[in-house]
């Protein structure tokens, strides 16, 4: 296996930004202003799914590094519990007619590995337990992804969807809750993947 070290162009170690950081060139401008004009809209699939993760990692004490854009799962923590996190929601960015299904993909991948940039070869699941992340409010008046009271956080092991849907890409909330997925609140969250994963 080749070890980063040995790259011509090794890999580039993000360091933790405050939005302080001046964009050279640009007249008045810095980092926070990129910041709020690409990722102010936490109610679009992607950035919810991204603060999903966050709150996740932040509910583990997971946040000490960056997120990695493709790593094998989303977390990992300071035991060592691989932890994938997904999100859904209700209510969209977009105009609806009906309030959205809820809906996780659980597909198997090829893990990417970041140290040596090469996949593996058998297509898996890859971390030690889920956390199904929901935005369950429904008032358009009231609705706000910064209220951590809005959140619902279930919680299973990877070996259950393993052993119950080996092959399933995707699974809905009613189905993970038949299945045995534990609802947490954010402050029990940790205490609930640890305990399910057995560390």
């Amino acid at each position: 296996m080749k070890d980063m070290n040995n790259y011509t162009y090794p890999a580039i170690i993000p360091l933790k930004k405050n939005g302080n950081e001046i964009i050279l060139g640009v007249d008045n401008a810095h980092l926070l202003d990129f910041w709020q004009w690409a990722y102010s809209d936490l109610m679009n699939n992607s950035q919810r799914g991204i603060f999903a993760e966050w709150l996740v990692a932040k509910a583990l004490n997971a946040v000490n590094e960056t997120r990695t854009e493709w790593d094998k799962y989303d977390i990992l923590t300071s035991d060592n519990i691989k932890v994938e996190v997904k999100a859904s929601a209700y209510l969209q960015s977009w105009n609806q007619n009906e309030l959205s299904k809820i809906i996780f993909s659980i597909r198997p991948t090829y893990g990417w590995d970041k140290n040596t940039n090469l996949y593996d070869d058998v297509c898996k699941r890859q971390s030690d337990v889920y956390v199904f992340c929901v935005h369950n409010h429904t008032d358009m008046q009231t609705i706000n992804p910064l209220d951590i009271s809005q959140w619902d956080f279930y919680v299973i092991s990877t070996g259950i969807l393993n052993s119950k849907v080996p092959l399933q890409k995707s699974i809905s909330l009613s189905a993970l809750i038949k299945l045995g997925a534990v609802k947490s609140c954010f402050n029990d969250l940790n205490r609930t993947v640890t305990k399910i994963v057995g560390k």
